[in-house]
């Protein structure tokens, strides 16, 4: 059977670059692969097609003779090798999917130095200490380079020898069928070694179990979730890589009196029955001391009253924002008879002047006895 146009296959133009190929071939590939279509006898022509035209779109040398003769100018170089082979599609899959498995090429190459992992410390602060800022110390549990071996994981003087599993690689293929796998060789976990005579220190790790005290610089304004990046105070590498980074994330805890809204402070402010329905100022605490608010006459519970500037600057603003108080209105307890007395003085004359006096109450009962009214019909 006379054989597709290559680019027919992969389904680009003849001036497709080798991204786009690369690409083309690797959505065909996932999609046919023997391993995803089991006993789909057309799923792995398919598969075996695009392999053998990716073969040749990919190859500068063997992409210009195709172009310039078409099949015949490839005198059998495509698809020769075989899964695995030269040019077969153990190569190919190396080529493409390396990044999927986690390798560095299908070709091998000795692991270099990797970078130690970065690790997270919270940090909890109060808010005066979150909105203020300041330096604090904190002590974390970290992995460091053995100073006995300098990180090698060998005692001194000890050799260290070429793993045999792996060659030196640092990395093993595993063939499966047309698929072929490069994963960390078991035997010495990627480094391409193998110690004789491991470090009494670190037992071979090249790593020690440590912990460190550092100075945290804490900015004004930082809230919860917010992170600062202390870079190289991570984990130490491996084989003498780059440690990673340390993250610490603010944790504002519950303030007796504040919670914080963006760069807004919200506070519940009490507020006696007589100073509500007359009138009068009240003191109300600020994180700067005390400030006095006008409480108007004949204020409601859940009135919220702005005092300008006395909130939040954040680390991301300029100005701060606003304390906001909201009025809870409190009913007097442990009256005596003659208070008592005076309050239902205060309720009779009420009643007896004919005008409404608690509008919410008297507009809350109306809806009470038109609902009640509609379903007793």
């Amino acid at each position: 059977m006379a054989k597709r146009d290559y680019y027919d296959v992969l389904g680009v133009s003849k001036g497709a670059g080798k991204d786009e190929i690369k690409k083309a071939y690797r959505r065909l590939a996932m999609k046919n692969h023997p391993d995803r279509n089991p006993d789909d006898a057309e799923a792995e022509a398919r598969f075996k097609e695009a392999s053998e035209a990716y073969e040749v779109l990919s190859d500068d040398r063997k992409r210009q003779a195709y172009d310039q003769f078409g099949h015949a100018g490839l005198g059998g170089a495509a698809g020769g090798g075989g899964p695995g082979g030269a040019g077969g599609f153990g190569d190919i899959f190396g080529d493409i999917f390396s990044d999927i498995f986690g390798g560095g090429g299908m070709g091998g190459g000795r692991q270099r130095a990797s970078r130690g992992a970065d690790l997270r410390y919270d940090l909890d602060l109060d808010l005066e200490t979150a909105i203020d800022g300041d330096t604090v110390e904190i002590r974390i549990p970290t992995l460091e380079e053995c100073e006995t071996c300098d990180g090698s994981g060998a005692e001194k003087g000890s050799p260290v020898d070429t793993c045999s599993t792996c060659q030196g690689v640092g990395q093993v293929r595993i063939q499966q069928g047309f698929l072929s796998i490069q994963q960390t060789c078991p035997d010495c976990h990627g480094s391409g070694k193998k110690v004789r005579n491991p470090c009494r220190k670190c037992h071979g790790e090249g790593r020690v179990q440590a912990s460190k005290t550092l100075s945290v610089k804490v900015p004004p304004g930082v809230d919860n979730g917010d992170r600062i990046r202390l870079s190289g105070e991570g984990e130490a590498g491996e084989m003498g890589g780059p440690s990673g980074d340390l993250y610490v994330q603010m944790n504002v805890k519950p303030h007796e009196f504040f919670v914080r809204d963006g760069n807004h402070l919200r506070a519940n402010v009490p507020v006696d029955m007589i100073t509500a329905a007359l009138g009068g100022d009240i003191d109300v605490p600020t994180l700067k001391g005390k400030v006095s608010l006008r409480i108007p006459p004949e204020t409601q519970s859940g009135k919220t009253f702005r005092v300008r500037g006395k909130g939040v600057q954040s680390v991301r603003t300029s100005s701060p924002g606003d304390l906001l108080c909201k009025v809870s209105v409190e009913t007097p307890v442990n009256l005596n008879s003659k208070q008592k007395q005076l309050l239902e003085d205060l309720r009779k004359s009420m009643v007896e002047s004919g005008h409404s006096h608690s509008p919410a109450t008297t507009g809350w009962l109306d809806k009470a006895k038109r609902f009640f009214g509609e379903r007793l019909g």
